[in-house]
């Protein structure tokens, strides 16, 4: 069988090995074939290995110039449709003014909320297409996007709206997510916001298929754990996957109740001990590490090297936001994620790909290997330690997505 095309002359593959998600000290086994070659044939990868044992011809043959070749990068966790920017508050905090004065005066994920909301999908999507270029350039093939900033039912089904307007501007997949991210501000308010959501919303999205999953902020200033499991039950009871924002200032049982769930992902995790990091690690539920927030708002790093050391599966996301997180690279995030957590640059590479995908549910894509979807990097450089040890996207040459160049 001829491929369609072969890529030759690569200096070195890396890849997570085996299937599925990478737990504990696996995450550190990368599969190195040096002196490679890939061949591809209608989008998937039909052969890799070396190149002297290469079995088939191709239809065309691309040289790929003694660079280094790895998987392309999978963000699992993003904010990327809103409006307005938080650059005000950004400077006050680097002043010195608290976040509860910031909020008091109007600012944080409250304005936000108000930008957003006054947004058209049209707007936003333009908005976050722009994004998307960046992720591109940072590496990434498949991004998740979450809504979180319309806050009502209108709001948050024009941001989803948004999110697949998004899908058809970009050649990467997009993946959407429903966010139930902040209550009501008026606690009278709050039993009649989660009805809405239960009853309305999370039906409603399900019937349209705007999401494929529903994350709910668990926090002191956000919900509760029994609202939460009142949100997952509503998510499983319309077929939606759930995830869950958890641990980021307190550790409240929300990690806990998430798992109990049958979650996909929980994420953050900078407040997390060991009873949480045990606990993430006897379940298949995925850890999911933001580097990018200890990084702007100071805080204690997720305990990413424990949580490996422990026996779970770690995967990075940008979170890139508006406030907390303004990352548009996920090999930014992997780079981050080994100086601030502790991680190794092979367990980085595999917490970006094959744990990402995990965390997404996906099972083609996060791996070099035979029926694979053919998403890679052609780096600028014969090493591919160089995507954790660049501190920006300069080193990502060729972005691959089945097999196709779309970016470099």
């Amino acid at each position: 069988m001829d491929a369609d095309t072969i890529f030759t002359n690569i200096a070195q593959t890396a890849s997570p090995r085996g299937t599925g998600a990478v737990r504990g000290g696996a995450m550190a086994d990368l599969e190195i074939i040096e002196d490679a070659a890939i061949a591809v044939t209608d989008g998937l990868i039909s052969w890799i290995g070396p190149r002297h044992a290469l079995p088939m011809d191709g239809l065309q043959e691309q040289d790929c110039g003694g660079q280094a070749i790895v998987p392309a990068l999978i963000d699992p966790h993003t904010h990327a449709i809103w409006a307005g920017h938080r650059l005000d508050d950004f400077e006050s905090r680097v002043a010195g003014m608290p976040y509860e004065a910031i909020l008091a005066r109007g600012g944080g994920i409250h304005a936000t909320i108000a930008h957003t909301a006054a947004a058209s999908p049209e707007q936003l999507a333009t908005l976050a297409a722009d994004r998307v270029a960046n992720f591109v350039a940072g590496g990434a093939a498949v991004v998740e996007m979450k809504s979180g900033y319309g806050f009502t039912r209108e709001a948050e089904l024009a941001s989803l709206e948004a999110i697949a307007l998004v899908a058809t501007m970009t050649e990467i997949q997009i993946l959407p997510t429903l966010l139930i991210h902040v209550p009501p501000r008026d606690p009278a308010e709050r039993e009649a916001h989660i009805g809405m959501v239960c009853r309305e919303l999370i039906p409603e999205v399900a019937e349209r298929g705007l999401a494929t999953a529903v994350d709910v902020f668990i926090e002191r200033e956000a919900f509760t754990v029994g609202e939460a499991e009142r949100i997952f039950a509503a998510a499983h009871g319309h077929g939606l996957g759930v995830k869950a924002h958890a641990d980021q200032f307190t550790a409240i049982g929300g990690v806990e109740a998430a798992i109990a769930h049958g979650a996909l992902s929980v994420d953050h995790l900078e407040a997390s001990g060991p009873a949480q990091v045990a606990a993430l690690a006897a379940s298949g539920t995925v850890a999911t590490i933001l580097p990018g927030v200890t990084l702007h708002l100071g805080l204690p790093a997720a305990p990413g090297r424990a949580l490996i050391d422990a026996g779970a599966i770690v995967a990075i996301g940008t979170d890139c936001n508006p406030g907390s997180s303004p990352l548009y690279s996920q090999q930014l995030a992997l780079a981050f994620a080994v100086r601030l957590c502790g991680l190794t640059p092979a367990e980085a590479l595999t917490a970006c790909t094959a744990n990402a995908a995990a965390a997404l549910g996906l099972t083609t894509t996060g791996r070099l290997a035979v029926g694979m979807r053919a998403d890679f990097l052609r780096l600028g450089s014969s090493d591919w330690r160089e995507v954790a040890c660049a501190m920006g996207s300069a080193n990502i040459g060729i972005v691959h997505l089945g097999g196709d160049e779309i970016f470099g």
